[in-house]
């Protein structure tokens, strides 16, 4: 109970909770470098797994954070709509539920490749810009086209950059504590909070070597050296979206590894790792339940990891499962055996009689 200042109680209001669930690169194996049992293989796993998670968990909302296809920057129209099918069989949700999905360099190709071709076509599959600002329960959460930040002018960066000053000028005005001025007169208004920055490459890090856990980067390679705008955003990028925005946390994907990074001593970065077995052998995700473990409010956020079994453990118990069977096949072929031919000594011995 909350006190009034003459001593009366009254209720505190009651704090939104958002339930959200966040994963990445599923990449889905295309026609060119998908070989089919691979396909039925990783498709029908990663199928289960997430609707599992649907069925156990359910989110208000799903962010998958690029990279959703493996072959989408070379796909033809044809092999596009069959990956863009098979994605939505795998990923079906409740109509209560909404998925978001972030572009990654997979789905339109590495700066080099992408063109606007590319990118409206997986805009237009998925309704989602590459700079936007999506608001739940007093929640924002700004979705980015990190492919698009390689600061070299051209027209698709010069486009996703413009857009991000505009929603920081915006966001800005919004978190004024006094009246909005002159400037922030057309501004578009968001919540009082600061937002939660979603994209697919992470920001600028020099390397793995301070990220732990099991589902981190194996020890021998945490110490590889990132390549900027390839690994990681660039430093300049990665300063701007920082200072722009001031995110209370960002959330990205791309090296198919965990790790918590803090930018600044200031700003949090989870990478979220691989949901794919393709990738790594013990897929997770991210989710923020409604129960105490995890939560997103306007003013806080607490957040859960959950692992998929790891796939040396499946394939483990399926060479048990199919060994037992073999066994148990055999013994029962022999007892069958070994059943006729007693019938058939009986059956001679009665003859004989």
């Amino acid at each position: 109970m909350d006190r009034a200042p003459n001593g009366e109680s009254r209720d505190r209001e009651p704090v939104p909770i958002l339930r959200a669930l966040f994963l990445s690169d599923t990449h889905l194996l295309g026609a060119i470098r998908g070989h089919w049992f691979d396909k039925l293989r990783r498709e029908w796993q990663m199928e289960r797994a997430f609707q599992t998670a649907m069925w156990l968990l359910r989110p208000e909302v799903v962010f998958i954070l690029g990279d959703v296809f493996d072959e989408g920057k070379w796909s033809s129209t044809k092999d596009w709509e069959d990956d863009v099918r098979r994605f939505r069989k795998m990923f079906r949700h409740p109509r209560d539920t909404e998925l978001i999905v972030i572009v990654g360099n997979h789905d339109v190709g590495f700066h080099y490749e992408m063109n606007w071709y590319k990118l409206h076509r997986f805009e237009k599959v998925f309704n989602v810009t590459s700079a936007t600002m999506v608001t739940r329960k007093g929640v924002n959460f700004l979705l980015v086209n990190s492919v698009a930040l390689h600061g070299d002018g051209c027209p698709i960066c010069q486009a996703v950059e413009s857009e991000l000053l505009r929603l920081s000028q915006d966001l800005n005005c919004s978190l004024q504590a006094g009246p909005l001025t002159e400037d922030c007169g057309d501004a578009r208004w968001f919540p009082f909070s600061r937002p939660i920055i979603l994209q697919h490459y992470p920001l600028y890090r020099i390397s793995d070597a301070t990220c732990t856990g099991q589902d981190a980067t194996p020890p021998k390679d945490r110490h590889l050296l990132f390549k900027e705008q390839y690994d990681v955003l660039s430093q300049e990028a990665s300063r701007k979206l920082l200072w722009w925005f001031q995110p209370r946390l960002i959330l990205s994907g791309h090296t198919h590894s965990a790790c918590e990074f803090l930018h600044g001593n200031k700003y949090p970065e989870i990478s979220v790792p691989s949901f794919s077995w393709r990738n790594r052998n013990n897929p997770s995700f991210i989710l923020n339940p409604s129960f105490i473990q995890g939560s997103f409010s306007s003013a806080s956020y607490m957040l859960s990891k959950c692992f998929l079994p790891e796939e040396s453990t499946v394939i483990a118990v399926y060479c048990s499962a199919g060994a037992a069977i073999l066994l148990l096949t055999l013994l029962h072929l022999h007892a069958v055996r070994c059943t006729l031919q007693l019938a058939g000594c009986l059956l001679a011995k009665y003859k004989s009689v």
